[in-house]
């Protein structure tokens, strides 16, 4: 028997990779949706086909579709994954372990470690970044919360001495080439922005003045972009115009409300 486990994914337009993803996470779920938000290409035929079944759901965020998925889901243990990341194999074995000796019983959740995979790459890099996510959890205890920007799982209530360690890790693969990044970043920033104006915060000239600088040389020697070579120089300055894109969409914003 399969874990109690449901799978939820959000997606448009990823007929091209969907499938892999889908199909990574068989062994561990009994259930597996996959929430499109209107997608132009086979992105619901081809994830029917591969098991997985589809709802649409008109997109008003990230954390807003979330939501939407774990609503959906019948089992209370939910594991959330994007359409760019893959559950690795030694992943799925841990996870099936955990269950068949009903240790996740003592929890609320697990975290696990979402790794940096790039074009053209099986795995990832020795020392690749990668950021560590509450991704599967009891969603009695824990669930997204109603943001258009962020979507990270957090705690209802206390607890945390109650979140596990996964010892393995999910590929994460953002981008299929760097026109898709670049587009992802304009899509992306411009939600930022607006998230950025509701709250109030204006950027300062300095502000964005200093910003790429700053972006640059904390993607090239924090997220370790370095260990790449000359991709990881694009990579640092892509990563530091969408912050510089951000806090210009940002000002934009404001100057557009201040000539009104």
């Amino acid at each position: 028997m399969k874990p109690p486990i449901s799978v939820f994914i959000i997606a448009k337009n990823e007929a091209d990779r969907i499938v892999e993803v889908i199909n990574a996470v068989k062994e561990i779920a009994d259930e597996i949706l996959v929430i499109d938000s209107g997608s132009e290409d086979k992105t619901c035929e081809v994830s029917n086909e591969a098991g997985a079944k589809v709802m649409y759901n008109k997109w008003q965020g990230y954390g807003q579709q979330k939501i939407f998925g774990e609503n959906q889901c019948r089992n209370k243990w939910i594991l959330n994954i994007d359409a760019d990341e893959e559950v690795s194999k030694e992943l799925c074995a841990e996870i099936i372990n955990i269950f068949s000796q009903k240790n996740y019983e003592n929890f609320y959740g697990f975290r696990i470690k979402i790794v940096n995979k790039f074009r053209f790459e099986k795995k990832p890099k020795k020392f690749a970044y990668f950021y560590n996510q509450l991704r599967l959890y009891n969603k009695d205890y824990a669930g997204f919360k109603n943001s258009a920007v962020h979507d990270s799982v957090e705690l209802k209530e206390g607890g945390n001495e109650k979140i596990g360690q996964l010892k393995n890790i999910i590929y994460h693969q953002s981008f299929r080439s760097f026109s898709h990044w670049i587009e992802k970043i304009n899509s992306y920033s411009q939600m930022q922005a607006q998230d950025s104006f509701k709250k109030g915060k204006k950027p300062s000239l300095l502000k964005v003045f200093l910003t790429p600088t700053f972006a640059f040389l904390k993607a090239f020697f924090v997220r370790r972009y370095f260990i790449y070579g000359f991709n990881g120089l694009v990579y640092s300055y892509l990563f530091a115009f969408s912050r510089f894109a951000k806090a210009i969409k940002t000002r934009e914003l404001f100057q557009a409300q201040k000539s009104n």
